[in-house]
């Protein structure tokens, strides 16, 4: 694996992290006018159709880096990755991590990383959204 310097990879994350920002808003506009307004605004599709996607696709990544990264693995997984997959849902990111845990036979760990991270993401976002109200 080459060393790529802190400014590259920076640039590879900036151009990844912008072209899956653009990827996510861009789904959640295609499923509003496959499904329409009400159905989208029922049911969080869009959120669920990036996680699934970004699940799958940080899944082949990784398989295609394990297996064909070689000298410009770095580059790809900075790009890909962190950059796009990481603008295009943070999910992927996670569920990575959580299956890393799984396969290398910390199950129990992996259980607390999953229960932790929801519970704690859900948790911040509530005392986010009760001192906004505070604050009005």
């Amino acid at each position: 694996m080459t060393s790529v310097s802190p400014i590259a990879a920076s640039l590879y994350v900036f151009a990844g992290g912008g072209a899956g920002a653009i990827l996510r808003y861009q789904t959640g506009r295609l499923l509003t006018h496959l499904l329409g307004p009400q159905a989208v605004t029922a049911f969080p599709w869009a959120t669920l159709a990036v996680n699934v996607i970004g699940g799958c696709a940080m899944g082949l990544l990784a398989g295609w880096l394990a297996r064909h990264g070689g000298a410009a693995g770095e580059q790809w997984r900075l790009l890909a990755g962190v950059g796009l997959l990481g603008g295009f849902t943070t999910f992927s990111a996670f569920s990575l991590e959580l299956m890393l845990l799984v396969e290398r036979g910390q199950p129990w760990l992996a259980a607390s990383y999953a229960l932790i991270s929801v519970l704690a993401g859900l948790t911040a976002l509530y005392i986010g959204l009760i001192a906004m109200r505070i604050a009005a």
